[in-house]
């Protein structure tokens, strides 16, 4: 470490490859949380199309504004993630970007054919932009908190 840096970045690839796993993990697990509850509203049984099928997303009905809103709330749980887990808020984007994009796979995979619907690209433009912006935020205020001192009176023998 030199001498005027504050952290010096080590390659961990096994915390980047934990923290990935762990990131993918709360994205869908809230997801399906708040994907049940949301669905409880509009009494609707909950599927997987809702989390891969971009077909389900859409304005045009109530299951799909109701699922579009599971996804925003998504957004703002997995900043929460971000923080407790990333710490930093350098590396908010990078998670945040690195999540939507396995996301991204696993609808392609789901349907057979890449995502066409312009409302799945918004939606999902709008979660990355909610998650890193509001992740990077939270992070930036942890970082910015004063470091305590000992402040006890130092003794002169």
């Amino acid at each position: 470490m030199r001498a005027g840096q504050f952290r010096s970045y080590i390659w961990d690839p096994i915390l980047i490859t934990s923290q990935i796993a762990l990131m993918q993990f709360i994205y869908y697990t809230s997801l399906g949380f708040w994907i049940a509850a949301v669905d409880l509203l509009i009494r609707y049984s909950p599927s997987l199309d809702q989390i891969f099928s971009y077909e389900s997303l859409g304005f045009s009905s109530a299951h799909g504004r109701v699922s579009m809103m599971a996804f925003i709330l998504n957004s703002l749980t997995c900043a929460m993630g971000l923080l407790y887990f990333i710490r930093r808020g350098k590396q908010c984007l990078d998670f945040t970007v690195t999540v939507h994009l396995f996301h991204f796979f696993g609808c392609w995979i789901y349907n057979a054919q890449l995502p066409s619907t312009i409302t799945w690209w918004l939606l999902n433009i709008v979660c990355i932009g909610l998650m890193s912006v509001i992740g990077e935020y939270l992070c930036l205020r942890t970082e910015l908190n004063e470091i305590p001192l000992n402040s006890a009176p130092k003794s002169n023998v």
